[in-house]
């Protein structure tokens, strides 16, 4: 997935494979991979007693424009520290699936500053609990579509 920054004026780019793409305000400029994290909370929590959490994370996986999705039980628990460390890198955009975007964002803050990264810009924290699997998808695909 390429994700474009829009700059005043400037209404569409021409793709290197001679593809128009429309801009819209707030896309980035450069080309960035996408990573989709779901968080599930041990797989226990309630919140996503209405959703079939592999049939939603292999949907993504399969057909969405990201590099690659997966599940990590509880990624504010101490090993969700160590796997950011290892796993956080420059030149990605982010989105995790799972609580609040403000507990994502005050959970993960210290981990994103240490590996460089600016988590206003460099993650897209969506709340899909309490969802149907489906309405968990429409949300990761609405958010993969909307300016950044």
């Amino acid at each position: 997935m390429i994700i474009f920054k829009y700059y005043y004026g400037q209404s569409s780019y021409q793709h290197p494979e001679n593809e128009t793409i429309n801009l819209e305000r707030g896309r980035i400029m450069e080309k960035k991979k996408v990573s989709f994290i779901f968080c599930v909370c041990t797989g226990k929590c309630a919140g996503f007693k209405d959703m079939d959490i592999w049939d939603f994370v292999n949907i993504i996986r399969a057909e969405y424009p990201v590099e690659y999705a997966f599940i990590h039980p509880m990624l504010c628990d101490e090993d969700g520290e160590r796997f950011f460390a290892d796993f956080l890198r420059k030149d990605r955009l982010y989105v995790i699936g799972g609580c609040a975007p403000v507990m994502q964002k005050k959970l993960f803050r210290d981990a994103f500053a240490k590996a460089g990264l600016d988590i206003n810009k460099d993650l897209i924290s969506l709340d899909v609990r309490n969802m149907t699997t489906e309405k968990a998808l429409e949300t990761v695909k609405k958010a993969l579509e909307a300016p950044a």
